[in-house]
């Protein structure tokens, strides 16, 4: 046996809190003698535009899982708190580690941490290993044949499904951390000033996100095609909140997809399965998009439209927020929301588009809410269903094309299921009232507000924003 190339190798945990199919961890605990396990806790307090107490509790619950698995393969988690770059100069000073593992983060600023953390290694004489883990191909690997980036998704997903998938590896071998190393103890909401959450959030950890795969690939995906845009169906996988921590990691659903599909009994089975495919490949174009075009975060994907009024967001924004728009599809999936840190996609579009078609509210201040809200917060993700929503982004719907919340209701929620399940001030009405607007100022349920907006003249006044605005 050949010896280790490294004494003691750091691993920076970030994205990717699992010890299998983990392949800057499984790199480090193959090249060196004595492997370090970090993670970082961020030490804003208070309010963050970007994240709220549901994401932190989630992470919370991935960080104990996470400590308890690592013991299993002689590694000890180190939680440190602080500036990223500075807590891992200290730590290489106070272990003498000869090499640093960590893998990528997609957004700009996770890069422009690891930019920093290796200048810092440079000039320590450290060894620095930066691993693709968080997505199959990163921004710079699906170009068109020019070599530009691609701004619409088809192309972009044939490309992406052409390219081989890289396979799953093995979990980290023993790392055999060193003792006596002096850490943190586990974050809860509170190290963050945060109160603890109440409602039912997703089970954390690797053990959890495993079995929500395996749970998916049985049912869900498997009707997938035909199911997913219900809301108030079993009919998505539910692994958003794995995905963004990286409990269990893109390879493994996206071979997992792949030999089910193998499997399947029925063309519908496999169509399916593609389909869910497809959303892992969604992911990775609006991960490019950030990549290639950071200023989505600030401005419109497409110049056009960056001189399109918005109103100011005031009490409007407040009752969309709380559920209490006297839209139903739309207070249920609020609701939804802010009790559980999840929604429906289907839903997220619906009410995307109310908050900026029918409310004429900016996207930025509905992408920031859902960051501070959703378990399966992704910023690249959130912003480009946001500008997708609003008709600013890339390959987004056309401006003109405008979601009707109570249409959307008969399609989608027919029976009036999910409405009831979170607007319990409904649950004695009949389904098909949800899926019409009320007479002017009448109400659904006496406890329950009329429609603050009517949606038919609010389409008018979009069309007209975004015709006498947009940029030739």
């Amino acid at each position: 046996m050949s010896e280790p190339t490294f004494h003691t190798a750091i691993h920076w945990f970030r994205r990717d809190l699992r010890i299998s199919d983990n392949l800057a961890l499984r790199h480090a605990s193959e090249s060196a003698k004595h492997v370090v396990p970090v993670y970082i806790l961020s030490d804003w307090t208070g309010q963050h535009a970007w994240t709220g107490p549901k994401r932190q509790h989630f992470l919370r619950g991935c960080l104990e899982s996470l400590a308890r698995n690592l013991e299993t393969v002689e590694g000890a988690l180190l939680i440190r708190q602080g500036d990223a770059c500075a807590e891992l100069k200290k730590l290489i000073q106070e272990t003498k580690a000869d090499a640093l593992f960590f893998n990528r983060d997609p957004d700009p600023f996770g890069r422009a941490m690891e930019s920093r953390v290796a200048e810092m290694c440079q000039s320590l004489g450290v060894e620095v290993h930066a691993h693709k883990d968080v997505v199959l191909h990163e921004p710079d690997e699906v170009l068109t044949g020019d070599g530009n980036p691609y701004r619409v998704y088809t192309p972009y997903s044939k490309a992406w499904f052409d390219r081989a998938k890289p396979e799953p590896v093995p979990k980290a071998k023993p790392l055999r951390t060193p003792p006596k190393l002096k850490g943190l103890k586990l974050p809860t909401c509170a190290t963050w000033k945060l109160e603890t959450p109440d409602g039912e959030i997703l089970e954390a950890g690797e053990k959890a996100a495993r079995q929500r795969l395996k749970k998916a690939l049985s049912g869900p995906l498997l009707r997938y095609e035909g199911h997913r845009d219900f809301p108030f169906e079993d009919g998505t996988s539910r692994l958003g909140p794995d995905l963004r921590f990286g409990t269990i990691s893109v390879r493994e659903v996206f071979h997992g997809a792949r030999q089910a599909a193998k499997g399947a009994e029925t063309s519908s089975q496999e169509k399916s399965l593609f389909t869910f495919q497809k959303q892992l490949a969604w992911r990775e174009f609006f991960m490019a998009i950030l990549g290639h075009f950071p200023h989505v975060l600030d401005a419109p994907f497409n110049p056009a439209y960056e001189d399109v009024p918005w109103d100011e967001p005031g009490d409007a924004f407040e009752k969309w927020k709380n559920g209490e728009t006297g839209y139903p599809i739309v207070d249920a999936g609020m609701r939804q929301l802010n009790a559980t840190g999840y929604m429906h996609n289907r839903v997220r579009m619906i009410v995307a588009m109310f908050l900026t078609k029918d409310l004429h509210i900016h996207w930025k201040e509905g992408e920031r809410y859902f960051m501070q809200q959703l378990v399966d917060g992704e910023i690249a993700n959130n912003n480009g269903g946001w500008q997708w929503s609003a008709g600013t982004g890339a390959d987004a719907a056309p401006y003109f094309r405008i979601q009707n919340p109570w249409t959307q209701t008969k399609r989608f929620d027919p029976d009036g299921k999910y409405i009831k399940a979170w607007v319990p001030e409904l649950k004695d009405v009949e389904p098909a009232r949800f899926q019409a607007p009320p007479e002017a100022g009448k109400r659904l349920a006496k406890d329950y507000p009329p429609p603050m907006v009517d949606h038919k003249q609010e389409r008018e006044e979009t069309l007209g924003r975004f015709k006498q605005y947009k940029k030739p």
